[in-house]
């Protein structure tokens, strides 16, 4: 088992600036494999999808293979894969759908632990049909989703659970599967918000019991696109707003208008990268993939370590990711010494000396309004692939220096 950072390092260009990120939960950095796939779809024959011409089989290979790759990626079946513009838009649209299923004094229900991704569009869509909306509280003195008021929140008209796999903002990752088997005792659907749990753990819809799970691939080495993955059983039960004369097929009935084909074309070759953080990995793709996302699990938690026990010598330092399962995300503030902009002023200063940990409460603002952040919320530090011990050592001297300078 190998994961030879230096290797996987030389794959990205962007790091040859110099700059330590640590903004990789706002979006990865591209490896070449992700830019040749996009330049290599648009060099060749491109056109509509079909079997005529080169360019028609070339666009339907590439979504073809697209649709694999995904769903060996996420443990789903390739007929289950939609692609859209953003996780965002994917979720105001099938939140839109399952609305018109909805009846008033039908209930949905959001947690504060959420990016607002997956709390607006419930929330708008439940307001425009009459359904109520109920809220899951987390403990933020923990950071963990409380499963008690999850459960108290739920009743015989919940119709829909909305639940991040893992927190953007503090990393907590809630026990899914259990919230999953709560919401269909309660014979309500589950989405899930994974856009950030994906780019840290192996996916596996099955177990997770997520009906809908969405993701971004940019956050794990990919283009800027979404992708969500269901059940195409219950996809075809779905009757979207459509053009008339596109396809009524699944997955095909939910992707409104042409597909980016050179992006999905790179979202194939992020996960062969993914796929390769292993070096010593054989057998198929998604085996490869079970032990290089376990490989890459093993480089960042050692890391991770690294930086909470650097954080702890630091004084005047507050750390508010503290969920026993979490990704390798903290979030920090400073205290009042430094002001009401003390993170934003050290992401400022750290950003000089080329280290990026930007500050922000990163559209996760009911959860850094409970954790009594308001909407500035703090200075967050996420890991990528690519993050090296080096580059942790750069951050925490760089948070020592800014914390030596403010105390003159």
């Amino acid at each position: 088992m190998t994961y030879d950072i230096t290797a996987l390092r030389a794959l990205f260009p962007a790091l040859d600036a110099g700059t330590a990120h640590f903004d990789g939960p706002g979006g990865t950095q591209t490896p070449r494999p992700v830019i040749e796939a996009i330049t290599q779809a648009l060099a060749n024959p491109l056109s509509n999808r079909g079997q005529v011409t080169s360019g028609e089989r070339n666009a339907d290979t590439i979504v073809t293979r697209a649709r694999a790759a995904m769903a060996d990626l996420l443990g789903a079946r390739p007929s289950g894969i939609v692609f859209g513009r953003s996780a965002t838009q994917l979720t105001y649209d099938f939140a839109r759908t399952l609305a018109t299923t909805w009846s008033p004094g039908d209930e949905v229900l959001v947690t504060r632990l959420d990016h607002d991704a997956n709390i607006r569009p419930w929330i708008q869509a439940a307001e425009r049909v009459g359904a109520t909306v109920r809220w899951a509280d987390f403990d933020p003195a923990t950071g963990e989703l409380t499963l008690d008021h999850l459960r108290a929140a739920l009743s015989d008209r919940t119709r829909l659970v909305a639940v991040t796999a893992a927190s953007n903002l503090i990393g907590t990752r809630p026990a899914i599967p259990e919230i999953s088997r709560l919401a269909h005792e309660a014979g309500a659907l589950l989405h899930v918000d994974g856009v950030h749990y994906t780019a840290h753990a192996l996916v596996d819809i099955g177990q997770l019991g997520a009906d809908f799970f969405v993701c971004s691939p940019y956050k794990f080495l990919g283009p800027h696109h979404g992708v969500l993955a269901a059940r195409p059983e219950l996809l075809d039960t779905l009757r979207p707003d459509k053009l008339l004369p596109s396809s009524d097929a699944v997955p095909e009935r939910f992707e409104l208008g042409t597909l980016p084909y050179e992006l999905l074309a790179a979202t194939s070759a992020a996960v062969d990268v993914l796929a390769g953080l292993d070096s010593d990995a054989t057998g198929t793709r998604r085996e490869r993939l079970t032990a290089s996302l376990a490989a890459l699990h093993r480089h960042e938690e050692t890391l991770r370590t690294r930086i909470d026990e650097g954080l702890a010598a630091l004084d005047q330092i507050t750390v508010h990711s503290k969920a026993a399962d979490r990704t390798p995300t903290v979030l920090l503030t400073l205290d009042a010494s430094f002001g009401e902009h003390g993170t934003q002023d050290a992401s400022r200063f750290l950003a000089e000396r080329d280290v990026h940990a930007p500050s922000g409460s990163f559209y996760a603002l009911e959860a850094s309004r409970r954790l009594g952040l308001g909407d500035s919320g703090g200075l967050r530090i996420g890991l990528a692939p690519y993050t090296s011990a080096e580059d942790v050592e750069r951050l925490l001297a760089g948070l020592e220096l800014f914390l030596k300078r403010g105390a003159h």
